[in-house]
C-alpha cells in the first residue's frame, strides 16, 4: 500500500480533556489563559466546551453528569501512576471529503473506524491507535475559531443549561471571577 501520500492534515482540531468543574474550567481557560470559549454543547449526560488556541485549533473539555471522578494534581513532565487518561485527541481536516477519504484509508489498512458522526457544527470519525489511545478526525462545518464569539448563536452554543461563567460571558462578554491555582510538588508519590 502507498503510505507516502496521506491525508492533508491541518493541525489538531481539539484535544479533549475531562473536568469535574466546567464553571471553573471556563473561568481559567477563557478568563486566565485568554483561550476564547468558541463553542459548547450539552446533553443530560455531559457538557463539551471548546477553547480556541489558533485558527481551527482548540482544547476541549468534557464534564460528565452523575459520574464521580477523583481529582488530584501532579506536576507536568513527571511520571505518575495516578494520572488518568485524557479523553481523546482530534485531528483537523479541511472538509467532509477528506474525512471520508481518511475513513476509507483506515478501513483499507484494517483499522476499525466509526461512521461519520454529525455533531452539528463539527463532523467526526472515531478510531484508536495501537496503544488504545482514542483518536478522532474532524472538520468544522461551522468554524467558530478566528472570529468574534456570538454566545447567543444556538448552532454553536447549545448547552441548554450553561455554567455561570458562560452566562457571564453572554451578559457582559467577560467572566467576573477567575480561580487561583497552585503549583504541584515535583515529588513523585508512590501508590500504596
Amino acid at each position: 500500500m502507498d503510505t507516502a501520500s496521506g491525508p492533508f492534515w491541518r493541525g489538531i482540531n481539539h484535544l479533549a480533556l475531562v473536568t469535574t468543574d466546567m464553571d471553573a474550567t471556563v473561568r481559567f481557560w477563557h478568563g486566565v489563559l485568554g483561550a476564547r470559549l468558541v463553542a459548547h454543547l450539552g446533553t443530560e449526560s455531559f457538557r463539551h466546551y471548546f477553547f480556541e488556541f489558533g485558527p481551527q485549533q482548540t482544547v476541549a473539555f468534557f464534564e460528565y453528569a452523575d459520574v464521580p471522578l477523583g481529582r488530584f494534581q501532579v506536576p507536568a513532565g513527571v511520571p505518575d501512576q495516578r494520572k488518568m487518561q485524557f479523553d481523546h485527541l482530534s485531528f483537523n481536516l479541511p472538509d467532509e471529503n477528506a474525512l471520508h477519504e481518511l475513513r476509507n484509508r483506515l478501513k483499507t489498512y484494517g483499522c476499525e473506524v466509526t461512521d461519520v458522526v454529525d455533531h452539528g457544527f463539527i463532523h467526526s470519525i472515531y478510531f484508536n491507535d495501537p496503544n488504545g489511545i482514542a483518536l478522532e478526525a474532524s472538520w468544522w462545518v461551522v468554524d467558530p475559531t478566528g472570529r468574534i464569539a456570538d454566545y447567543a448563536d444556538p448552532e454553536l452554543f447549545s448547552d441548554p443549561n450553561p455554567v455561570p461563567a458562560v452566562r457571564e460571558l453572554q451578559g457582559s462578554g467577560r467572566v467576573e471571577t477567575v480561580p487561583h491555582t497552585t503549583l504541584a510538588s515535583d515529588e513523585v508519590m508512590k501508590p500504596a
